[in-house]
């Protein structure tokens, strides 16, 4: 029969075995985690050259994720070229803004070409104007060449029902047009002002980047969207075809390695369970309860880097 001493220290050696293997399958876990976040995040993975594939669609934004993806895949070493898959009907102008000034950095690092799918217009032919050399298809809507702003106005309904919006504000042109009232005259041309000003940027970038004179602008700025075929004819786009004839465009012009394989890259989440907070609730599950603390606290502390400060925002209409 073993003696109190020896089963003692078989318990110890037990426990330390235990622990060995505890450490080595938080480890694994966490490596996995790791590569299978970057993986699907798109991020560098080293010695896996490819033509990475960004899409903008819906709606044009800006928003920030999207201006960190185009960073990232700028500063990959993995990613020799970058496809922008368009496919959108635009957005804010600002937004738009955003999208083409973050792939005119992207296009100063690495060749880049834009693949307008089935509809390119408005702030998406803004953000396809950011790279080198935009493709359509044949059938693709490109254009659209304009700034457009809408509000609805409730002032007759307001009569009918028997309500009146009342206000206290600075100056009569404060938050004006607001929709519970007729639009004055002064209101009307403000307004006009802001969506002429936009408009002439929107002409200037297309007349730089698209190299034309007065009457060629004048033929395609006017807010009517083309087909493919059309652009082409018009220099809104530089060639016919799809995302194989844009790679292709890019591995005989831009000295791209034939045959790489096109990868996607996508914005990540900003989901909170992010590689942070998975190894926390590993780290607790196996027993390493000060290990778990640390990356919970570790993670709030990213959170919190990522805010802006304080937002100062106006609820306005919107800007197409």
């Amino acid at each position: 029969m073993a003696t109190d001493a020896e089963q003692l220290a078989e318990r110890r050696s037990l426990r330390r075995r235990l622990s060995g293997w505890r450490i080595v399958a938080l480890l694994a876990v966490l490596a996995a985690i790791v590569v299978g976040s970057f993986w699907a995040a798109g991020d560098d993975i080293p010695g896996t050259a490819h033509v990475a594939r960004v899409h903008v669609s819906g709606l044009i934004t800006g928003d920030r994720k999207t201006i960190e993806l185009l960073k990232r895949v700028g500063e990959s070493a993995a990613a020799k070229a970058v496809l922008v898959v368009v496919d959108s009907p635009g957005g804010t102008t600002t937004g738009s803004e955003a999208i083409y000034d973050a792939l005119r950095r992207l296009s100063a690092q690495k060749p880049t070409v834009a693949a307008i799918d089935s509809i390119g217009a408005s702030g998406a032919y803004i953000a396809a104007m950011g790279t080198d050399r935009i493709f359509a298809r044949h059938t693709a809507l490109v254009g659209s060449i304009g700034v457009l702003v809408q509000f609805p106005n409730f002032a007759r309904l307001l009569d009918i029902v028997g309500v009146k919006m009342e206000e206290v504000k600075s100056s009569p042109l404060k938050a004006a047009p607001n929709g519970f009232e007729p639009t004055s005259p002064e209101a009307r041309a403000a307004l006009a002002s802001v969506v002429s000003d936009s408009y002439d940027w929107f002409k200037g970038l297309v007349r730089q980047r698209r190299h034309y004179d007065d009457a060629q602008l004048a033929a395609v700025a006017d807010g009517r969207v083309f087909t493919g075929h059309q652009a082409l004819a018009l220099k809104l786009i530089d060639q016919m075809g799809g995302e194989r004839d844009a790679v292709a465009w890019l591995e005989a012009n831009r000295g791209v390695a034939k045959d790489l394989p096109v990868r996607e890259w996508r914005a990540r989440s900003g989901s909170r369970f992010d590689v942070l907070t998975y190894a926390s609730h590993i780290a607790a599950v196996l027993g390493f309860g000060d290990l778990a603390n640390t990356l919970a606290r570790s993670e709030l502390a990213i959170d919190a880097s990522r805010l802006d400060g304080m937002l100062a925002l106006w609820h306005g209409p919107s800007e197409k």
